[in-house]
């Protein structure tokens, strides 16, 4: 039995070393869909590059304050969590509440009374089950002063409990709570509520650009930099500014932007990052979705030359007189890297809509495969050394064991039939004699065996009815 353990370990040890299994993730990988006529059918959505999808939004009643959807939007949300269900039931779906500008004012008010958060909590839960969402995600990502950041810590903790009653009263998996939030904690005049969104909430997605909107004087920065040292504002500081806030670092979730800004060149030769603008360029908000600036540098006409900035981590290229900052494959690589090496919890783009022909979406999911293979080969030298000692203790365990059994059975071959048979029923027999003769001296086996020198032949005097007599020496 033992050698077959060996055997066995031996096998899994092999098997390690020259089939390691696919690397998986824990991370969370997130698509935004924000439904629109222009967007892209639900059926469309590439699912097998994510591992959730929130889809948005769910708009918020300023009188009632309940959850209400049009129906058009109910037809929508409908068939996503219904093709989710058939077609990719690994995916899980969240519904993103508010998350317009028109519902700022309505969070705040919401937020600031029981009966008020009462009827959007209970209307939120009603509607995600009601079509099918398996978490929700308030994107109240722009609350108004101190006030509202201790409301929301309020709302965030009622929030949790009555999810939690509701799942325990209905059987059913408790709903995921996340929230769409800035990149830092800390803003001015306000603060989130950190301790209330470690303790309530699955994960924050943060907000990870829109740093720099276009303006009519200089323009410095490009969307979506990790580093800006010019603005200091920029990811990692906000990233680190939540950690050190108290928010646990898999509770963190980058947001990887798929679009850009363009800007109005005061002079086109002077081009690059941080060059005088007029304003926003192309589009009224200079705001452009990686489908369009790609769509935008197809029909140009002229040669582009997309340059990479390695500090800011973002592309751009001049078309005519319009600067245009965005990420491009490279930048997203980077950006999704940053996230392994910092152990966020993972990332989500925004927004699915936006990609071309799902480019920056598969890159990213291949970075964050990618760099959790490294992470596991990282682990494998240590991982060999357990299991290589542990399996040479076991050998060595099993070795010994097979050569005490072996010393056993040849001590037992040479030892006499009839002792073998008299071994464990000599001091039986001696204790009922003893009964008769209170002077009788007892021999045991060992006694008699050491006396015969095992019952050497030189020791035979003969051979009787009951066996063979041998000479007894008792020193």
């Amino acid at each position: 039995m033992v050698s077959n353990i060996i055997i066995v370990l031996f096998h899994i040890f092999i098997s390690f070393q020259i089939c390691p299994s696919m690397a998986q993730t824990n991370n969370v990988r997130i698509g935004y869909y924000w439904y629109s006529k222009l967007d892209l059918p639900a059926a469309n959505i590439n699912f097998s590059l994510f591992t959730h999808i929130i889809c948005a939004f769910a708009r918020i009643n300023s009188t009632s304050y309940q959850l209400f959807l049009s129906p058009d939007e109910e037809k929508v949300f409908s068939n996503l969590t219904e093709t989710v269900k058939q077609k990719h039931p690994s995916v899980t779906t969240l519904l993103s509440l508010g998350g317009l500008e028109e519902n700022v004012a309505v969070f705040s008010s919401m937020a600031s009374s029981p009966s008020y958060r009462k009827s959007f909590i209970d209307s939120s839960i009603e509607i995600a089950r009601l079509y099918g969402f398996q978490g929700l995600d308030l994107a109240w990502q722009f609350p108004i002063n101190s006030s509202d950041m201790s409301n929301m810590g309020v709302l965030l903790q009622e929030w949790k409990s009555a999810v939690a009653l509701e799942a325990r009263n209905s059987s059913q998996p408790e709903l995921i709570l996340t929230a769409r939030v800035e990149y830092s904690p800390f803003m001015p005049a306000k603060s989130y509520p950190l301790e209330a969104i470690q303790q309530y909430l699955n994960w924050v997605n943060l907000v990870a650009a829109g740093y720099h909107i276009p303006q009519k004087e200089n323009v410095t920065g490009a969307h979506a930099p990790l580093y800006d040292p010019n603005s200091g504002v920029y990811t990692d500081q906000g990233v680190r500014n939540w950690m050190d806030g108290g928010l646990s670092a898999n509770k963190l979730v980058l947001g990887l932007p798929l679009y850009g800004y363009a800007w109005k060149l005061v002079n086109p030769e002077d081009n690059g990052i941080g060059a005088p603008a007029t304003g926003p360029g192309i589009t009224k908000d200079g705001i452009l979705s990686y489908k369009d600036i790609k769509n935008h540098i197809k029909v140009s006409g002229s040669k582009i030359d997309v340059k990479y900035n390695s500090i800011y981590v973002v592309n751009y290229c001049t078309i005519e007189s319009f600067w245009i900052g965005f990420d491009d494959v490279t930048a997203i690589r980077a950006k999704v890297s940053y996230a392994k090496e910092k152990k966020l919890l993972g990332y989500y783009v925004w927004r699915v809509g936006y990609d071309d022909n799902w480019v920056l979406s598969q890159a990213a999911a291949e970075a964050d495969i990618n760099n959790s293979s490294d992470q596991e080969d990282s682990k494998r030298p240590l991982l060999a050394i357990i299991l290589s000692s542990t399996a040479a203790v076991i050998l060595l365990l099993g070795l010994f064991v097979i050569y005490y059994w072996r010393r056993r059975k040849l001590k037992s071959r040479e030892m006499p039939d009839w002792v073998k048979r008299s071994k464990y029923t000599v001091n039986k027999a001696a204790v009922d004699f003893s009964s008769n003769v209170p002077n009788l001296v007892e021999y045991t086996v060992n006694d008699i065996e050491a006396a015969t020198n095992r019952f050497s032949i030189e020791n035979k005097l003969g051979q009787g009815g009951y066996g063979p007599v041998y000479k007894v020496i008792f020193l």
